[in-house]
C-alpha cells in the first residue's frame, strides 16, 4: 500500500509520528532514541522510520521544509497510514526576548502568510490550531523533566527570504514567539482529516536577542529537549 511519495506498507507506521523537517534529524532520532528503529520509507530522500520508545511503538519521518511539502505527506500518513497524531519537533527564529536560543515553545496556534486556507473553500479567515490534549500533556511532560516551555502563538511563514526585513516587528508587536514554516499547513490537515497535530519548537536563531546561530549541525542533532517531550507523549 503505497503511496507516490511513500514505499511503507500497511502497519509500517506508528499511531504517533514524530516529524522533523530535515529528513537527516528523522534518521537521528531513530538511531539515537527509538530501539529497533527500521527504515520505512526513503522515497525521495525523505527518510521514516519506526521504532520503539520505552516499549512504545513510535514513528520518526521528515516533512521538507514549507506548508505544502509538510502537508503532502501529513496528508498521505494521516489517509493511508492509520497514524492518528503527528508532531512536528522542529526549529525557529525567535520574536521573543523571554525564549532565548535554545528555547522551547509549545505552539498553541500558527499564525501566516500563507493561502493555504484558501483551499478550503471557507466564508471566512481560518485559525489553525494545535490539539488541545497534546498541547497539554507536552506541557506536563515539561514541566515534569524540569524544562521551561514557552506556550504561545507562531508565524507559519511562506517566505523564508523576504524584502520587507522589518516585518517581524508586526508579528512580535501581537505576541508571536516565533517563526517558522510548516505548523500552519500541519494544523490544517489534522482539522481537515479529524486527526491530532501538535508543533514543539526549539529556538534556533534571533531576531531580537544578539545571540550567536545554531549551526547546521546543532540543528541535526542538539535538539534534545523537545524530542525527548515528544517522545514522552506518544500515544
Amino acid at each position: 500500500m503505497s503511496t507516490p511519495h511513500n514505499r511503507a506498507q500497511n502497519g509500517d507506521f506508528a499511531k504517533t509520528v514524530l516529524m522533523p523537517g530535515d529528513p537527516l534529524r528523522a534518521k537521528f532520532i531513530a538511531e539515537n532514541y527509538l530501539e529497533d528503529a527500521v527504515l520505512v520509507n526513503d522515497v525521495r530522500g525523505m527518510l521514516g522510520f519506526t521504532g520503539y520508545y520505552k516499549g512504545k511503538k513510535v514513528s520518526t519521518m521528515g516533512s521538507g521544509m514549507g506548508i505544502p511539502s509538510i502537508s503532502l505527506y501529513a496528508h498521505e500518513l494521516y489517509s493511508f497510514y492509520g497514524v492518528e497524531n503527528i508532531i512536528r519537533v522542529g526549529t525557529c527564529g525567535g520574536y521573543s526576548k523571554d525564549v532565548p536560543v535554545g528555547g522551547l515553545i509549545l505552539a498553541q496556534a500558527a499564525c501566516t502568510n500563507s493561502a493555504w486556507t484558501s483551499n478550503y473553500g471557507l466564508p471566512g479567515t481560518y485559525a489553525p490550531i494545535s490539539d488541545f490534549g497534546l498541547l497539554t500533556k507536552a506541557a506536563s511532560a515539561a514541566k515534569e523533566m524540569g524544562l521551561k516551555a514557552s506556550v504561545g502563538n507562531i508565524l507559519s511563514s511562506d517566505p523564508f527570504y523576504t524584502p520587507d526585513g522589518e516585518a517581524w516587528k508586526k508579528w512580535a508587536a501581537m505576541g508571536i514567539l516565533g517563526v517558522e514554516m510548516e505548523s500552519a499547513g500541519l494544523f490544517c490537515t489534522a482539522a481537515y482529516l479529524g486527526k491530532k497535530a501538535l508543533s514543539i519548537l526549539t529556538v534556533s536563531d534571533h531576531f531580537v536577542l544578539d545571540q550567536a546561530d545554531m549551526t547546521a549541525d546543532e540543528r541535526q542533532t542538539t535538539l534534545d529537549d523537545m524530542i525527548r517531550i515528544a517522545l514522552e507523549i506518544a500515544e
